[in-house]
Formats: structure tokens, sequence, C-alpha cells
């Protein structure tokens, strides 16, 4: 398993992110925008929270609220579990299973590195075990 860092080289550093007092209507935009699930919410480079499509559900439509007037930092989620990028993908996938999160944060300090869903683990997993598997082929075949 992988070290969470390796997998963020994937995104090349892009950080999909949003103030905390933009209208959650544009936060939705910038979502099918990115075509992402979730966003940081930043103040500046400080991580104040994540704004994804389940807060909008959960907050937003299922609380009759107005997209167009409410603001990201009333709804977003603002205790946030983070990760290292020297973090294991096995031990993300944990957290993530026993939190019932989607998206996990990556920081070096108070420094955000970038965000890794549920499916950046799924496909590290899926890699390692196909090269696990093509190993031992290789081996029973040799």
């Amino acid at each position: 398993m992988k070290a969470v860092g390796e997998i963020l080289r994937k995104h090349d550093g892009t950080l999909w992110q949003v103030p905390p007092d933009i209208t959650v209507y544009a936060a939705v935009e910038q979502l099918a925008h990115y075509g992402v699930g979730a966003l940081l919410v930043m103040d500046g480079n400080r991580l104040v929270g994540v704004f994804s499509e389940r807060d909008y559900t959960r907050k937003i439509t299922l609380q009759g609220r107005n997209s167009k007037e409410t603001l990201v930092a009333d709804i977003m989620t603002a205790d946030v579990f983070t990760v290292s990028a020297t973090t294991r993908t096995r031990d993300c996938m944990a957290l993530m299973s026993a939190k019932k999160i989607r998206h996990l944060p990556v920081l070096d300090g108070d420094r955000v590195l970038g965000m890794i869903s549920i499916r950046d683990i799924m496909d590290d997993i899926i890699a390692d075990h196909e090269s696990t598997i093509a190993t031992l082929h290789s081996y029973i075949h040799s």
C-alpha cells in the first residue's frame, strides 16, 4: 500500500477549494465544474472545513434551505478528519470506513497538500492487487 502523498502526485497539486463566504449555490457550481464530490473550504491558506454533495443534500435539500442565500460556512463540515502525506492508503480506508466519510484532506502541519477521495483509495487498492496477481502469475509460469 502506498502513502497518500504518492496518490496526490496524480492530482498535480490541484487544490479544488472555495472560501467559506460564498453561497452554497456557487459552491455546487464548482463541484459540477470540476466533476468532484467535495471541495476544501479555505480561509486564505487555512483549512476551515470541507463542503460536499452530502452537505448539500442533508443541510440544504432536506432542511428546505435556499442554496442561493445560504453560505458554505453555514453548512460545511467543520470538524474535519485529516491525514498526512505519509499515511498509508490502508489506514485511510480504515478511517473513512469508521467515520463514514468519503474525502480526507491531506496536510503537512497546517499546510494543505490536497484531498483524497474513497475512489482514489479504491483505485490504489485495485492497482496493488492487480500487481500482486501479475507477479504471482509470472512466478507460477516461469
